[in-house]
């Protein structure tokens, strides 16, 4: 198995584990892509393949139908994704994507967890090069053999296809989402659901002491409503 499937079966268990934020990341997500593309998803890619991760997690109809219809509302506030870098105890670096309609009180929060738990925000491009930017699927393909599937969609920049719970996942760089996406509509290939995550090139191994020390700050910045996903290149 690849680097990615090593890195998404680590993050499992903790990705999108409370169900409350999860809907509140993905109203967040749906909001962002009616604003740049219009509330039909027909026509809207990526809000297409933001209502699939809805699905995925069970996110009751009437909650995304809402989300769509409140993110078409002009008077409504844009989000802004804005990205983090910085540096927990121990040498170990952090990433982290945010979506915020106040980006003063964002930066001030993310900076006082880094403060509090003797980190520090860096600047712009301080860490983000130690981590590939990945786009990912996860496809319903029963009758598909995954190396056929693989050299079918190698050309679209897939590198990296496994299975995962009788669905089977597709790896590539991030720009090449739209084109995977719609190669896996023209053949016809339930997408279940689709996404972008860093995957750290390099990783550093604690102590069970000095990995209390940074999972300390990373879960003061999940628990922050403006934060979307948090990377980091402990082991």
């Amino acid at each position: 198995m690849g680097r990615a499937f090593e890195f998404r079966k680590e993050r499992k268990m903790k990705r999108w584990s409370a169900m409350a934020k999860a809907f509140t990341r993905i109203g967040k997500d749906i909001v962002m892509a009616v604003k740049e593309g219009g509330p039909d998803p027909d026509t809207n890619s990526k809000l297409r393949a933001v209502i699939q991760n809805a699905k995925s997690v069970n996110m009751p109809k009437d909650n995304i139908e809402r989300a769509i219809k409140r993110a078409s509302d002009k008077s409504l506030g844009d989000y802004k994704e804005v990205l983090f870098e910085g540096y927990a105890p121990h040498g170990i670096a952090v990433l982290i994507e945010t979506a915020t309609d106040n980006n003063t009180r964002t930066v001030a929060n993310i900076r006082s967890y880094f403060n509090k738990c003797n980190g520090s925000l860096g600047t712009s491009g301080s860490v983000e090069f130690m981590f590939d930017h990945t786009c990912n699927f996860k496809v319903n393909a029963p009758n598909q053999n995954i190396e056929d599937l693989e050299l079918e969609l190698i050309d679209f920049g897939v590198e990296e296809v496994f299975e995962e719970d009788d669905a089977i996942v597709l790896y590539a760089p991030f720009e090449n989402f739209g084109s995977i996406q719609k190669a896996l509509e023209e053949k016809d290939i339930e997408i279940i659901s689709s996404g972008f995550e860093r995957i750290p090139t390099v990783t550093k191994s604690l102590t069970e002491e000095e990995q209390k020390d940074v999972d300390k700050l990373l879960e003061k910045i999940e628990d922050d409503d403006d934060v979307q996903n948090v990377y980091h290149t402990m082991q």
